[in-house]
């Protein structure tokens, strides 16, 4: 099948902490740790899936803006469409109303540390889907992170005080939002879809996954509600340009660049950075475990990313 041919090897080999891969990933990490926060404060009056498609056609039209200023083609055949539509229904539709629907059960420090699995998944369809091999680096850091994340999300679990069906609901729906996040990015990184521009292939996905957000908020929750709250509205423009227009081109180019799996180590850095930006902004109070777990997924990535891109 075309979609499984082995790409070039021109750029398999180039070290990992090289500036075009360390900036965006590095840049990535801290945009996505404060939009746990913003998040956050998107659960009020207004239903999550109205939030997630206001956030969406927003960033729908800044990506075809974005497509236009490049001068990208944006007319792509029905097989490309194709693609488009299914990585919109795992990205854009199905991760993220998991992720807000996730965020009334659990805190979303407990959100942001079960994205932290990301890696695990991604690994293990790129090895399948994508012959992305996992070199002895990756496994060793890996554990390590694993054992980071299992110390945080301890820590979370013991500070949240949430009943522990709530804490198994709310975990069920974020590590729904891991699986469809983690199809979604080997979806766009299959050779097949690497034929059209990332950016272009975003502006059609984000479209496709902005109707079905807005389909089923009105199928379940009734017409439209919005608040004109300005931290609402400010952190909805947040979301749709910082945290997808500016960061979701260059995160799927780091699936492309060094692999699903060491891409997803983003998630790794992301709830250090949300634990960080809480300190900051909500006087939070770093533990024994917090600072272990956060110790360790660092040490973790740093092995990991030290590697060099898997030949495949």
């Amino acid at each position: 099948m075309s979609d499984t041919k082995q790409p070039p090897p021109s750029n398999n080999n180039q070290p990992l902490l090289q500036p075009s891969i360390i900036l965006p990933f590095i840049f990535v990490s801290l945009v996505w740790g404060a939009t746990w926060l913003v998040i956050r404060d998107q659960l009020g009056s207004v239903p999550a899936s109205w939030s997630v498609t206001y956030r969406f056609a927003l960033a729908t039209i800044g990506m075809f803006a974005l497509a236009m200023v490049m001068r990208l083609p944006l007319k792509i055949n029905k097989s490309l469409m194709g693609i488009a539509f299914i990585l919109g229904l795992f990205q854009f539709f199905a991760n993220f109303n998991f992720v807000y629907r996730a965020e009334y059960y659990i805190t979303s420090g407990l959100v942001a540390v079960c994205f932290a699995l990301l890696m695990i998944p991604n690994a293990i369809m790129g090895r399948l889907l994508l012959n992305e091999k996992i070199n002895r680096n990756f496994i060793i850091g890996s554990a390590i992170a694993c054992c980071g994340v299992a110390l945080l999300f301890l820590q979370e679990y013991r500070a949240s005080g949430l009943p522990l069906n709530t804490i198994l609901l709310g975990t069920g729906f974020a590590l729904l939002g891991v699986i469809s996040a983690s199809i979604a990015n080997i979806i766009q990184a299959l050779e097949r879809a690497k034929s059209v521009p990332l950016v272009s292939l975003l502006a059609w996905s984000m479209l496709w996954g902005t109707l079905l957000d807005g389909a089923y908020a009105l199928i379940i929750y009734g017409p439209p509600i919005i608040e004109s709250r300005t931290t609402y509205l400010v952190g909805i423009g947040y979301l749709a340009i910082i945290g997808t227009v500016l960061t979701f081109p260059l995160y799927f180019g780091l699936v492309r660049k060094i692999g699903a799996a060491r891409a997803a180590y983003t998630s790794v850095a992301v709830p250090i950075v949300a634990m960080i930006l809480s300190t900051i902004f909500e006087d939070y109070q770093w533990s024994f475990l917090a600072g272990s777990g956060a110790i360790l997924a660092l040490l973790g990535l740093l092995i990991a990313m030290q590697a060099r891109s898997p030949k495949r």
